[in-house]
């Protein structure tokens, strides 16, 4: 049985619930199912302090009851959300199966986050599932969320985890755990879904106007909200996109249930980082066809953004085929705007300033050379950035070295070298969390040794920053290892 946790004042939590008050047909009141050995694995005291809290003045032991949901914090009012989504382009009906929102926090400068446990108990979203989650995965969310926000990706975040102390069963018995999890909403592309086909026809335009009042209030008083909504999250998925294919990241589950309207990464469940460079990378065990591959993460994105558009048609314009003709020519402006700034992206991984006739062609180039040498996608940048590639036979290849000359001759535009740099070290980490590094420390963990884990967290926090132990996660895996293969997690 949960109880309400006395000591608020001690931590700072400062509830402020509105999601709730939405229709019941949007959410159901549940609260996490207790578990009967809560024990704290990780907690997360950067984020805590920028969220306005201290977990200090409380006990290891009040910790885990805390971010387990034995115990819940005074003024939570834990929800499951409802959301449909297309999951491999076929539209399901969905739900948190396996997460509860105990509510929503503000900080101290008012910013608004949902906290929601991760693996908390059944819902009546849970379908055939058990509603709860494996140490492993929640960890795993851990390290990428956190690897994400200190490559400067906007992302839900990672509060805490804690051991259950239950076991749960998947193709083995595996320690059952519980993550925090923290987003400026969970509001998804899906639940716009959930709301265009519920039978309360309330529910679309409610969902709607909350949306704005809570993400984007300065298009409020606009005659044109709803085309002025698929315009922000268009150009905020672009970013994102954007950002993911800088660093290699493949998400490996873009259903329309894990877009978020706010902006932020959502779900880590299959997702991996790229080592050598493959525009046809895909990691997802369930990903047959390679539908979330790398270079199709853009496509997919304008998919789920035209799903968007089309829950918006009514909100759009009365007439039907009027708002159908204003959402299609907002939907296919989405390639002109992506390949601007993915051009910019990539100028700025090899420092180019300014705009140059060839500058794609010069990008493209690159690439099909490390398509062809199967080049390590991360660490080539950072050589460059060294100029210290003499020993990569890549670097020994005619097409190179001719491709280099006319790098350094477009790079003396920007008037020095140092300055080229400078731009650079803003878009290329020196480090990813290796997909074989985050498997090392999993098992590292899973046999209670924490250190290999705290370590890695250590230098993802500056992934741009030579540090002290930066070479030893560096080095991708050792060619012709087994194909590594990502699962969500359930």
């Amino acid at each position: 049985m949960n109880k309400t946790f006395s000591q608020i004042d001690k931590i700072g939590w400062c509830f402020d619930n509105t999601y709730s008050q939405l229709s019941s047909s949007m959410l159901t009141k549940i609260k996490p199912i207790p578990v009967k050995k809560p024990e704290i694995v990780v907690m997360n005291h950067n984020l805590s302090k920028d969220l306005g809290l201290n977990f200090s003045n409380i006990t290891s032991t009040e910790s885990a009851s805390l971010f387990s949901g034995n115990l819940l914090p005074q003024k939570s009012e834990c929800i499951a959300q409802a959301y449909a989504g297309h999951q491999f382009g076929h539209f399901t009906i969905l739900g948190d199966g396996r997460a509860i929102v105990i509510g929503e926090h503000l900080s101290k400068n008012k910013n608004r986050f949902d906290i929601q446990f991760k693996g908390s108990g059944k819902t009546p979203y849970s379908r055939n599932g058990d509603g709860r989650a494996a140490l492993g995965p929640m960890l795993r969310e851990y390290i990428i969320s956190e690897a994400m926000h200190g490559l400067g990706i906007p992302t839900t975040r990672s509060l805490a985890v804690v051991k259950t102390g239950e076991n749960v069963i998947r193709e083995t018995a595996l320690p059952g755990a519980i993550l925090t999890r923290i987003a400026k909403s969970h509001i998804r592309v899906g639940t716009f879904q959930y709301a265009l086909v519920s039978e309360d026809k309330k529910n679309l335009k409610n969902l709607f106007d909350y949306t704005i009042e809570r993400h984007y209030p300065n298009i409020k008083r606009s005659k044109t909200k709803a085309i002025d909504l698929l315009k922000i999250v268009m150009e905020k998925q672009i970013k994102l996109v954007v950002d993911w294919m800088r660093v290699g990241f493949i998400h490996g589950v873009m259903n329309t249930d894990n877009m978020a309207i706010s902006g932020e990464t959502i779900d880590y469940g299959p997702c991996a980082f790229m080592d050598a460079y493959d525009p046809e990378t895909v990691f997802s065990s369930i990903d047959l066809h390679g539908r979330y591959a790398y270079f199709n993460q853009p496509g997919i994105t304008k998919w789920n953004l035209a799903r968007l558009a089309e829950s918006l048609l009514s909100l759009i314009d009365e007439n039907q085929n009027k708002a159908i003709k204003i959402a299609e020519e907002i939907i296919n402006s989405f390639g002109n705007i992506y390949k601007k700034n993915w051009l910019e992206m990539m100028k700025k991984k090899l420092g180019l300033i300014g705009d140059e006739d060839n500058d794609e062609n010069l990008i493209n180039d690159l690439l099909l050379i490390m398509y062809k040498n199967k080049a390590d996608y991360t660490n080539t940048f950072c050589l460059l950035m060294n100029k210290d590639f003499q020993k990569n036979k890549m670097f020994n290849d005619k097409k190179f070295i001719d491709w280099y000359r006319k790098w350094e001759d477009r790079s003396k535009k920007n008037n020095s070298f140092e300055e080229t740099l400078k731009i650079m070290r803003t878009a290329n980490p020196l480090v990813i969390p290796r997909n074989h590094k985050v498997e090392e420390v999993l098992e590292a963990a899973s046999k209670n040794d924490l250190g290999p884990f705290h370590d890695f967290l250590k230098i993802l926090e500056k992934p741009y920053e030579k540090q002290t132990k930066t070479n030893n996660y560096q080095h991708p895996a050792v060619v012709g290892e087994k194909k590594y293969q990502t699962f969500c997690g359930t």
